[in-house]
């Protein structure tokens, strides 16, 4: 599983979808104050309220809950198209209720933001314009034609003209910024969930890759004196077989097959077993195996390793997935954009690992340097898609290196070399190790222990 395919997982899966039993709950709160109100305001206050036309839209809602009630399971997940139309009833069963209870001079009139605000939180931004659009016509319609509160002995309830368009203004002004803002913060959330989830997945699969090459290692190990043994007895009965040719034809075939396990089982691994022998590895080591897979990609890619000593031989390092993962996506980045060279620069000291991964190519764009790392921080341009087609999430790449290398526990930064750096004149990712967070420990490895 490559990028792109770790890409199309994360933005295909969905979330937020609403439960049906979480609207019928809010709707049932809802329901039960609106009564609560209605009975209040009449028999206490003697407001002069329409109750019969009150209660038959109080109980529209309340017929619409029972329907989703018996006729839906109450883990039903709607759909956005269905939350939308559940919002847009209930939008036009709370105006209509304000309509005939005084409009804008009900001070219940605020509460017409909550369907909207729902809404900006779980829908796509085109359907939460639709739903706030339809909110602030509704509440220009109650703004100047709702049926008038009646009072006990002071008559009809007039808002002075000021108030009014003052108190219209500002639940306009409430339907957009509420609408908006939770709508921004729910899609950083949405967009932070989705990466978080393709870089969980990339690390699991550089843990499996390195899980899968300790078992192949630790196989190569364990099978490696059983076909040596075999190959002996064969050898011998090859001896002893000189005057039976079809009985050491059979004898040879045995070695020869012998011949053929031990070279497979060469190919597929080294030596060793999923232990200290292959959490760690010298620094060029690592570097390499991070940028194989692009090293045959028609950018030439150099390795400069220098350390305070030049007599003193590089450090081990440990040989993890995320850092192994995290780098491949750096020099990928670069290989890309590269016009022909990328350079992968280790420098070292006591305290410290700095690598910089360094390209030819044009750089980053200035305007999106400080975002750098963000998870679909833009969306691609023309030019993009033509230059790298594989790709389908602009910067979740760069996102998912700089999560899991700064857990490793470097410190990143971007940079552009410019045409005075020439020929690194392209894009620079620094990164910053302190030694005791990324050196493995020098010590006998001692001998390969069995997996249990």
């Amino acid at each position: 599983m490559n990028l792109p395919d770790i890409v199309n997982i994360a933005a295909d899966s969905r979330t937020d979808f609403l439960r049906l039993r979480t609207l019928t709950l809010i709707r049932w709160t809802a329901i039960a104050g609106q009564v609560a109100a209605l009975l209040v305001a009449d028999p206490i206050y003697g407001i002069d309220l329409p109750l019969g036309m009150c209660l038959l839209v109080v109980g529209a809602s309340a017929i619409a809950n029972l329907v989703f009630t018996f006729l839906y399971p109450q883990n039903t997940r709607l759909t956005d198209q269905q939350v939308f139309l559940v919002l847009l009833f209930d939008l036009a069963q709370l105006a209509a209720l304000l309509w005939l209870t005084g409009g804008l001079s009900n001070p219940f009139a605020l509460l017409i933001l909550a369907p909207v605000t729902i809404s900006a939180t779980t829908l796509e931004g085109r359907a939460t314009m639709i739903l706030g659009a339809t909110a602030v016509a509704l509440v220009s319609v109650l703004a100047w034609s709702a049926l008038p509160l009646v009072l006990p002995g002071t008559g009809e309830l007039a808002m002075p003209p000021l108030f009014a368009v003052g108190f219209w203004l500002a639940i306009v002004i409430g339907i957009a910024f509420l609408g908006s803002y939770a709508h921004r913060v729910s899609a950083e959330i949405r967009s932070m969930q989705k990466a978080l989830l393709a870089t969980q997945m990339a690390l699991a699969r550089e843990q499996k890759l390195t899980d899968l090459g300790g078992v192949v290692a630790a196989a190569a190990h364990e099978l490696g004196t059983p076909l040596a043994t075999i190959k002996l007895v064969s050898a011998e009965l090859m001896e002893e077989l000189d005057d039976l040719p079809d009985l050491r034809a059979d004898a040879e075939l045995i070695r020869e097959q012998a011949d053929r396990c031990r070279d497979i089982l060469r190919s597929m691994g080294r030596a060793g077993k999923d232990d200290r022998h292959l959490r760690q590895a010298p620094l060029s080591v690592v570097l390499r195996e991070a940028a194989e897979p692009h090293l045959s990609r028609g950018k030439t890619v150099h390795f400069l390793l220098e350390g305070p000593d030049p007599a003193e031989r590089e450090p081990d390092i440990l040989r993890r997935p995320e850092i192994i993962h995290g780098l491949r996506n750096l020099i990928q980045n670069a290989v890309d954009f590269a016009a022909s060279d990328v350079w992968a620069e280790a420098r070292w000291s006591d305290g410290h690992l700095t690598l910089r991964i360094v390209d030819d190519g044009p750089g980053y764009p200035p305007h999106v340097i400080g975002r750098i790392g963000d998870p679909f921080m833009r969306s691609r341009r023309p030019s993009d898609t033509a230059q790298r087609p594989e790709y389908e999430g602009m910067g979740l790449g760069l996102f998912i290196a700089k999560t899991l290398l700064e857990r490793s526990g470097a410190e990143l930064t971007f940079a552009n070399g410019g045409p005075e750096a020439a020929p690194r004149s392209g894009a620079i990712v620094e990164l910053t190790w302190p030694m005791a967070r990324i050196a493995a420990a020098r010590e006998a490895l001692g001998e390969n222990t069995p997996n249990h």
